[in-house]
């Protein structure tokens, strides 16, 4: 089956420096997951070349204020480099990126208008 958009709830991030850093609380070297690291991935790709891959199908990011994953600079940071690609290919109304007031979790509001549109789901359903 085909991927029609994509939508990345409460984890976009800049996934390198989320790996690497050794100054910034929100690395992984201050966490106990020992299965992130990704052999040679901060060489290849972050997490805004993965998304335009996407293109030109939909793709939208949700970002709670509180999310403890990265701080909101990082994910606009990373997400601007997305934004710039799509609009350079004329699909600036494809992809969009929800803030709300809240932590790490799935908000489901900007989302599924997102999903409503792109899908042509009857709103509200």
């Amino acid at each position: 089956p085909l991927y029609c958009l994509s939508i990345c709830s409460a984890d976009y991030n800049e996934w390198i420096r989320k790996n690497c850093s050794a100054e910034d609380r929100y690395s992984y070297v201050f966490t106990p997951e020992y299965e992130i690291f990704e052999w040679d991935m901060g060489h290849l790709a972050d997490y805004s070349e993965l998304a335009n891959l996407m293109a030109p199908r939909p793709f939208m990011v949700e970002r709670g204020h509180n999310d403890g994953v990265a701080p909101d600079e990082w994910v606009a940071w990373e997400y601007a480099k997305v934004r710039r690609h799509y609009t350079f290919l004329g699909l600036e109304d494809k992809t969009e990126i929800e803030w709300f007031n809240g932590p790490h979790t799935i908000n489901g509001q900007g989302t599924f208008r997102f999903l409503e549109r792109h899908l042509s789901w009857p709103a509200n359903q």
